[in-house]
């Protein structure tokens, strides 16, 4: 293959009328359709200079044409760099000047905003809305339907995808052809898609579980994508019956169940719903199999890694866990001080090797020397265990590590007793600084319905619970927890926010 990951996900569609994009005016983009917009997507990254190797910025709405930018990025050479649509111009401005893109393709209502962007980090700017028209679209017109993929090889770069730089500067994960085709391939296989599967698509694609998972997915089997701007309850329950699989975060899954018209008749024909990027209540777990007779299946994966784990397609899928390695995936669970491995059912750091593990950061060699290690395995940052039956359980991320009075608390352990408790939808558990103990545990909860939990009932069960060192200093009731556009809990903001809570003013 000259160019591996264009060839296997999108070339060998070339000529064929098979649907691919189902959109929600009821219209279809064949597979050949959508090569011909991205080969001229393609001449007009040519043409503008952007060569192989070159970075490509991308911050627009969802739409067959933002997709297709990616396909024209790959046949091309480009390194593809899609970036999140909430982000700001001066936010903008750090990933195009970090990443020295060529080319910024923007919404064009951003226009003004991020044309001295684009000119402060001598990149040229081309417009892309989401009804596909725009500057780059008026450009493509005029080419050619086919354009001559460029060659390219496993090791090559393929997308730059940025972490989301809760504890510093965000860094540039570097993702190579290998990475992302390697786990694409593990991830069909395993969880069995064919040409038969309409995935519905209502995930952003500027992160790795809409764009390489579930739509390098999806090309690889030969299925098709009901592709949908965004998660609507209602669209999603009308186009249901025409999909065989779903990928979704957990607020997905919590909008269905909030809706009665999602009954099990309305998801009997479904073969798969699948969870992740931040994690599934148990609860969630339990009211969905009870409404659709469905377990829905949670899986385990990361910007700097796409997909570590999977609980299994047949089998046992567990609640409260992200199942096991999959094939071709290496996991430990190992001490931080000593890099050790830990034996089962201890707590420590989570660390993978595979095909699917970026090749570094970005212009950051010390960073990538921190968590990279010279034997390939990635220090994720997550906490975690190993549980007796060979599943993996996530704790939290090593910086919500409570460390007070000495001794390392695991905020997870404690928001399992506070979501257990009646009155209380979620908690999220971080540490607030203390005069007396450097840091001490603050529990936030949400209620589950318009009465406000107990809390002094609450903090007494917890007692009886968890070792004394472990109860909350506080609880604090929010209307709802800060979320990313991931439905990750951003604990950072929660800690910033009350950081003085117990500082003498």
């Amino acid at each position: 293959m000259t160019n591996p990951l264009y060839d296997t996900l999108f070339g060998r569609y070339a000529g064929k009328a098979t649907p691919f994009l189902r959109l929600p005016d009821g219209s279809t983009l064949t597979h050949d359709a959508f090569l011909i917009i991205a080969a001229r997507y393609a001449h007009v990254f040519r043409d503008a200079g952007v060569a192989p190797g070159d970075r490509l910025a991308v911050q627009v709405e969802k739409s067959p044409q933002a997709l297709a930018i990616y396909a024209a990025c790959v046949q091309a050479g480009i390194v593809f760099l899609p970036l999140n649509t909430a982000y700001t111009a001066s936010e903008v401005s750090y990933f195009v000047e970090n990443s020295g893109a060529k080319l910024l393709v923007c919404d064009g209502g951003n226009m003004a905003a991020l044309s001295p962007v684009a000119q402060s980090a001598n990149a040229q700017l081309e417009t892309l809305d989401a009804n596909g028209s725009g500057s780059l679209a008026t450009k493509a017109a005029a080419k050619p339907d086919s354009f001559p993929t460029v060659a390219r090889s496993l090791d090559d770069l393929a997308a730059f995808l940025y972490t989301s730089g809760t504890t510093g500067r965000s860094k540039g994960a570097m993702l190579s052809q290998q990475n992302l085709l390697s786990n694409a391939e593990t991830l069909v296989d395993y969880w069995k898609f064919t040409d038969s599967d309409v995935l519905l698509h209502a995930l952003p694609i500027f992160h790795t579980h809409g764009l390489f998972v579930a739509s390098n997915v999806t090309l690889l089997a030969g299925g098709s994508m009901i592709f949908m701007p965004k998660f609507d309850l209602d669209q999603v329950i009308g186009h249901l019956p025409q999909a065989t699989t779903m990928m979704g975060v957990p607020t997905f899954y919590t909008r269905l169940l909030s809706d009665a018209r999602f009954t099990k008749g309305l998801a009997q024909h479904m073969r798969l719903f699948i969870s992740g990027s931040a994690p599934l209540l148990a609860d969630t777990h339990i009211q969905f199999e009870d409404r659709t007779g469905h377990r829905i299946l949670e899986r385990y994966g990361m910007t700097e890694t796409n997909m570590n784990t999977s609980n299994p397609y047949d089998g046992d899928r567990r609640a409260g866990t992200v199942g096991k390695a999959l094939p071709g995936v290496e996991l430990k669970i190992t001490d931080a001080a000593t890099g050790n491995t830990l034996p089962d059912g201890e707590i420590g750091q989570i660390e993978v090797r595979g095909a699917n593990v970026f090749q570094g950061y970005w212009q950051m060699p010390e960073k990538t020397a921190e968590e990279l290690r010279e034997d390939g395995f990635f220090i994720t940052g997550d906490l975690g265990l190993i549980d007796e039956n060979g599943y993996v359980q996530i704790v939290g991320r090593n910086k919500d590590l409570i460390i007070s009075g000495g001794y390392n608390i695991y905020p997870k352990e404690i928001e399992l007793v506070l979501d257990d408790q009646p009155g209380v939808l979620e908690s999220a558990v971080v540490g607030i600084p203390h005069p007396d103990f450097g840091e001490t545990v603050v529990g936030f909860l949400v209620a589950n319905g318009p009465t406000e939990p107990d809390l002094d009932m609450i903090s007494s069960t917890v007692g009886d619970s968890l070792a004394r060192f472990k109860h909350p200093k506080k609880l604090i009731i929010l209307p709802e927890l800060p979320r990313n556009t991931m439905g990750k809990v951003q604990k950072n903001l929660l800690r910033n926010e009350y950081s003085l809570l117990f500082t003498p003013q």
